[in-house]
């Protein structure tokens, strides 16, 4: 069964573009155990599972916070950690970017609460396990915890953890591979010499990074910018160890906007440090209106000060749940339609899906019924390459299938060119001149039909936050549908 990876897909920092999966179940076993042959509720239960990590990881995080700065600052960063619609859809990602996300949470946390080694522990084990290029994000944290005056305890422990990992995943990959070699070590030479196209995948411009920080964070990613701004006013309070954790948003978005090839899930690892930013300049507006040496706190712009701290709380907070509504209704359409194949009666065993242009938006073989025996590529222009049915007579994981490359490049039998063996087909019907697949009607039949927010038509100011009845009064909307192939 063919299974798009979203963490390898498209990434700049990746050895291969595709991976091979047999079975849906191997990459949740405990969930499979316990609901057999339903695969959707094994993929919502990864999902739960992850979510409940990050859950964990935010906890410590705020507790650590309210022992070091506060209740407020604490309560201010939980509202946005799990309100805003960025840390909502990372926390439940299954990508090393999410991961990352986690290791950098926690070890954020253990660094307030004075545990530098256990925090520099953390952050290895999650550029490690994770995504070794996210080392960029916890440098602040380990740097300073080795100059904080307990170098040798710090480095012990970052060593060892490092050098433990490291040796495990040799093993690891001896084992799949057959031979000695280091994945990690591999995934830094090869993004770093070895020449990967990920131009294939689409590039952005500069500020796409800021735009994408505003769709998913609105005026949080603004305060949080802000946080050097403040800085000298609130030196005594957030200097140096609140500095140094939030120094990584700065560091991170310079980094990642210099890359040509650009996506949403890259910022992952600094999302919950963008709340704590945001949530300490709020938490901070009362100090511009006080005066060294001054205790009084009845002053009129003190006091209106304090009044908008929970006004512009509550303004982040209206327009986060905006933004999720209107990614929630406009684009959950491809989680949805390979659903519908469950209630197609006339399913038979070995029925072919195929997939065209939304190749990118294919959820997984979870969402694919047992019955239906394969989901298969057509053909639609796309130049770079996509994943294969797994073949085990080739060798399993220890194999390098000739259609492998480590270009990023179409390989030629990624594509299914006898079109007549598609029993179904997944296709998204927009306002275009040019006609699609499914509008022969002679050949294929509409199955399932559901809305899909058109981008490039819809207003932005419309689509990127659902306001109601607006919202679908000036947007415009496609149909994301399955289709089945006449009987002849």
């Amino acid at each position: 069964m063919t299974v798009m990876n979203p963490s390898i897909t498209g990434s700049p920092f990746t050895t291969f573009s595709i991976i091979q999966v047999s079975k849906p179940g191997n990459t949740a076993a405990p969930a499979s155990w316990m609901f057999k042959e339903e695969k959707v509720r094994v993929f919502y239960s990864v999902r739960l599972f992850l979510g409940l990590l990050s859950a964990i990881c935010e906890t410590v995080l705020v507790v650590a916070l309210s022992k070091k700065y506060g209740k407020r600052l604490a309560m201010y960063t939980l509202a946005m950690l799990c309100f805003t619609s960025g840390c909502f859809f990372a926390s439940t990602s299954f990508l090393p970017s999410s991961f990352s996300m986690y290791a950098v949470t926690l070890s954020s946390a253990l660094f307030l609460l004075d545990k530098p080694a256990l925090a520099v522990l953390v952050a290895a084990a999650g550029v490690i396990l994770g995504w070794p290029f996210s080392i960029l994000v916890v440098l602040p944290v380990t740097i300073y915890s080795l100059i904080s005056g307990r170098f040798q305890q710090v480095f012990l422990a970052g060593l060892a953890t490092s050098l433990g990992i490291l040796a495990f995943s040799v093993l690891t990959d001896h084992h799949f591979y057959k031979r000695w070699t280091s994945s990690v070590l591999n995934l830094v030479i090869y993004n770093v010499v070895g020449g990967g196209d990920s131009h294939l995948y689409g590039t952005e411009g500069t500020l796409f990074y800021l735009r994408n920080g505003f769709n998913n964070f609105n005026f949080c990613f603004i305060l949080a910018l802000l946080f050097p701004v403040i800085l000298p006013i609130t030196k005594k309070k957030y200097y140096p160890h609140l500095f140094v954790v939030v120094a990584p948003i700065f560091i991170w978005l310079i980094f990642m906007s210099l890359q040509p090839h650009k996506e949403e899930r890259f910022l992952y690892p600094i999302y919950p440090l963008i709340c704590v930013a945001a949530a300490a300049v709020i938490e901070s507006f009362p100090d511009f209106f006080r005066y060294e040496n001054s205790n009084d706190e009845n002053t009129p712009c003190v006091m209106i000060a304090k009044i908008l701290r929970p006004l512009v709380l509550s303004l982040i907070l209206c327009a986060s749940h905006g933004r999720t509504l209107s990614l929630l209704h406009g684009y959950s359409a491809p989680l949805e339609i390979y659903q519908h194949l469950e209630l197609d009666d006339d399913t038979g065993e070995g029925s072919v899906v195929c997939v065209g242009s939304e190749w990118h938006r294919f959820p997984s073989s979870f969402f694919i019924p047992s019955h239906v025996g394969q989901v298969r590529w057509i053909d639609d222009g796309f130049r770079g390459l996509l994943p294969f049915p797994f073949n085990s007579t080739l060798g399993g994981t220890a194999a390098a299938p000739p259609y492998f490359n480590n270009k990023n490049r179409a390989s030629d039998g990624q594509y299914l060119r006898d079109l007549e063996t598609c029993t179904f087909l997944v296709e998204l019907e927009l306002q275009r001149p040019y006609p699609t697949r499914g509008s022969d009607l002679s050949t294929w039949e509409v199955l399932a039909a559901l809305p899909y927010l058109d981008r490039e038509l819809s207003p932005v100011a419309y689509r990127a936050f659902f306001i109601p009845h607006l919202w679908q009064q000036k947007n415009v909307f496609g149909k994301y549908k399955l289709l089945r192939r006449k009987p002849k």
